[in-house]
């Protein structure tokens, strides 16, 4: 019987049937699909037999993060080549022997490539989280997967995480490929890993510092008004370029995702007990009209004091198109970027002769 069960994905039209079993039957409930995730189902002669989820890594993880030994910042540009085993359910009947451990073989066979098709990237490694009080986690271990040590307790919530812990878990990691470890960990991705650009995550710390390197640039703008003030805006729009954010609309985009608190560091303008953000227009007039070398200056005294030192550096010079002033030079510019924090530490532009 055991060689008769099959996984696969769940179709869309029975997407209703596995949300109503997985609430009926697992402890948690049903999860709501947003982002990246995979819902399976394992099945026996059509009828199922096991319901699991998979879904984006958890955000922070200590005990994980200590295993795999990557650097802040490898952190949260691989974080996606993780996936977090969200659900795992066995439906009532099919409490039987090595029901379980088979199900998860067959699933940890396929969901690489699964994942690959779904969302264009690979992934690396599983991770999974189990509640002491209700299961040991003796499925995992009996499928290879390596325990690594348990969780602080503390729970995400909307606006931040609980303020005491909670219920510890157990933190179990499955790797994919034996050079998992290795990857997620070493100075430079090979492809296909490489995603995009290397990306900043900020701390609590910095968010509070960073509107503080704009206070001294000139306002552009009239003092009639003027609803937030020019360092907040500035250090919202730098924040979040360094996030990763590209463009006017993704910057505003990106700053109406943050929390509560996080507009609390940047000092956001509070009105009625909530903090707002600045508006796509406002933004945009004030990233057109400020003097783009006082804008420089600060980002770069920024980058001195926060940024880590690099093991290299790349040079880079491009020579502008149809950039030709009034004397018939054209524009060249010269980068200087951090291997491994994509920093851009020096950028500095001079004529040539055509």
């Amino acid at each position: 019987m055991l060689k008769e069960i099959e996984v696969r994905r769940v179709q869309r039209a029975e997407e209703g049937r596995y949300q109503a079993l997985m609430q009926a039957h697992h402890y948690l409930g049903a999860l709501p699909k947003i982002g990246e995730t995979l819902w399976y189902v394992a099945s026996w002669c059509e009828q199922w037999v096991a319901l699991l989820s998979f879904s984006a890594a958890a955000l922070k993880c200590a005990v994980r993060d200590r295993w795999i030994g990557w650097s802040y910042r490898q952190q949260y540009a691989r974080l996606s080549l993780l996936a977090n085993n969200t659900r795992f359910c066995i439906l009532p009947e099919w409490h039987r022997p090595n029901v379980a451990s088979r199900v998860l073989a067959l699933c940890e066979r396929r969901l690489a490539q699964d994942w690959s098709e779904a969302f264009g990237h690979p992934i690396l490694l599983l991770e999974t989280f189990v509640d002491p009080q209700r299961h040991r986690g003796t499925l995992y271990q009996a499928s290879n997967w390596l325990y690594v040590g348990d969780t602080r307790g503390y729970r995400r919530r909307q606006g931040g995480y609980t303020d005491t812990p909670q219920s510890p878990k157990k933190v179990f990691l499955r790797c994919l490929s034996g050079k998992a470890r290795t990857l997620l960990c070493q100075p430079h991705l090979p492809p296909p890993y490489v995603r995009e650009g290397p990306k900043l995550m900020l701390t609590a710390a910095q968010m509070q510092a960073l509107p503080a390197f704009f206070e001294n640039i000139p306002d552009p703008r009239r003092g009639q008004g003027r609803r937030h003030r020019l360092s907040v805006v500035l250090a919202i729009a730098a924040a979040a370029t360094l996030c990763g954010a590209r463009g006017y609309k993704h910057i505003a985009e990106w700053a109406e995702h943050l929390s509560q608190s996080a507009r609390a560091r940047f000092r956001c303008r509070r009105v009625r007990g909530e903090y707002l953000v600045p508006s796509l227009s406002i933004i945009r007039d004030v990233l057109m009209r400020v003097e783009p070398e006082h804008l420089d200056q600060a980002l770069q005294r920024w980058n001195g004091q926060f940024a880590p030192q690099d093991s290299s550096l790349a040079i880079d010079g491009k020579t502008m198109c149809n950039a030709i002033d009034a004397h018939g030079e054209r524009t060249h510019l010269m980068s200087v970027i951090g291997h491994e924090t994509g920093a851009c530490y020096s950028q500095k532009k001079s004529a040539l002769c055509p």
